[in-house]
């Protein structure tokens, strides 16, 4: 399997996201895409994009933002959507519609060699907290905006605040021991959740005007598809499965059984709801 060549210090994650998570997330991009969707329109709401813009969709996933973007900015903008998986990038050019103007390119944003002022926004729906080096990595992406654009993306808030992915990593955390903790400055789901760093970050790679807005989310993590769907599926992607790989199936099965168990009172009908917490962030390139 391809992978790109980046930045040293991306490596980790760049094997992590072309080795069995990122196929897991490949195979269930449909499924997220439902549990998602409604986030790409909140960040497109708010990057207030116009018809013939040239956006990039930083850490596009399986395509679904830059399908969206594209949409957006037709029929005579561009939507170019990177990333770092090759499982994720190949589902993307298969699942994309045809006739859109974008893109998929494998690349690590870091030290992909952009054409410079080219672009009109950076957009990224949680792709953007895995640089190891984030400044570096938004100053070479701000080079390969205008002196007119900015950016808009959003990230996710502090653990305590997603209950959605903590409750059932908590159930898992009675039968296996705890993952070590991801320091501050590490990358990671929510390496951006700190409203000062992610200040400091963006202000040390020459963006201004800054703004982080909060919002709060209903997630359904059943998908509709009731208390097994929502087991199932933390099992799959997730703080919880990567708190049980490598441990026999009998832990498997009791972890599973706890899970049920801590989601069971959210159970509504088909849907199971826990809250969920992002910021939207936008700036300008100074």
């Amino acid at each position: 399997m391809e992978q790109p060549s980046g930045h040293e210090l991306n490596a980790d994650q760049i094997a992590y996201w072309n080795g069995p998570s990122g196929q897991r997330w490949a195979e269930r991009h449909g499924v997220q895409e439902k549990l998602l969707g409604p986030i790409a329109d909140l960040l497109i709401n708010r990057a207030r994009l116009k018809p013939g813009e040239r956006v990039i969709d930083v850490g596009c996933g399986s395509g679904a933002t830059t399908v969206a973007i594209a949409k957006a900015v037709a029929p005579d903008g561009f939507a170019l959507g990177l990333d770092v998986s090759e499982p994720m990038l190949s589902q993307a050019r298969a699942s994309a519609p045809k006739g859109l103007p974008l893109d998929f390119v494998l690349a690590d944003a870091t030290v992909h060699p952009f054409e410079p002022a080219s672009f009109d926004l950076l957009a990224s729906r949680f792709g953007v907290m895995f640089f190891a080096d984030p400044i570096a990595s938004f100053i070479n992406l701000r080079r390969a905006l205008k002196p007119s654009g900015g950016l808009a993306f959003v990230c996710w808030r502090e653990p305590k605040e997603n209950p959605w992915m903590m409750a059932p990593l908590m159930a898992v955390y009675k039968h296996v021991p705890k993952m070590p903790p991801v320091g501050p400055e590490e990358p990671g789901p929510f390496a951006f959740a700190s409203e000062e760093r992610v200040t400091r970050i963006l202000k040390g790679a020459g963006f201004v005007d800054m703004a982080m807005e909060p919002h709060n989310l209903a997630m359904d993590i059943a998908i509709g598809g009731g208390l097994d769907a929502a087991v199932d599926g933390s099992l799959q992607i997730g703080p919880a499965s990567r708190a049980l790989q490598g441990h026999p199936p009998e832990t498997y099965e009791a972890a599973k059984a706890s899970i049920r168990e801590a989601l069971a009172p959210f159970l509504k009908g088909q849907t199971v709801e826990l809250q969920g917490a992002i910021w939207i962030v936008t700036a300008k390139a100074a």
